[in-house]
């Protein structure tokens, strides 16, 4: 199973924004450090999960186990349900990346567990600078 670590961050909310994504599995890591420009914190947590889908969907991945430190990411995808109208069509096109693989999980994890992706996220923030 590939085990796909997530986050979002941005400089001030809304503000400069990046995505961070850290996969590892079959022996081998990957690291993605993704620019977003200008949005809020909840904006780039969503966009770090349809980068990471993207990635493992080109990838061929199909059985895949995301972890995130979004609370509000985690229950959307599972309670196929964003609160936030706003973010609706962003959990769509993720709902719709999901339905491709064999196995999708997600699970929320505090963010001392998700150390890489965040420094990730933070990286592709500062490249923006």
């Amino acid at each position: 199973m590939i085990e796909v670590y997530i986050d979002g961050a941005t400089a001030g909310n809304p503000g400069i924004s990046g995505a961070g994504v850290f996969i590892k599995g079959h022996g081998s890591a990957e690291n993605y450090s993704i620019p977003l420009g200008n949005m809020s914190n909840h904006e780039a947590e969503y966009h770090a999960l349809l980068h990471a889908l993207r990635i493992c969907i080109k990838q061929n991945y199909k059985v895949v186990s995301f972890r995130t430190d979004s609370q509000l990411v985690e229950r959307a995808v599972e309670k196929q349900f964003a609160k936030n109208k706003a973010f609706a069509p962003l959990l769509e096109e993720a709902l719709q990346m999901i339905e491709t693989f064999d196995l999708f999980f997600i699970k929320w994890i505090p963010s001392s567990q998700n150390s890489v992706a965040d420094a990730l996220a933070r990286k592709a923030i500062e490249a923006q600078k």
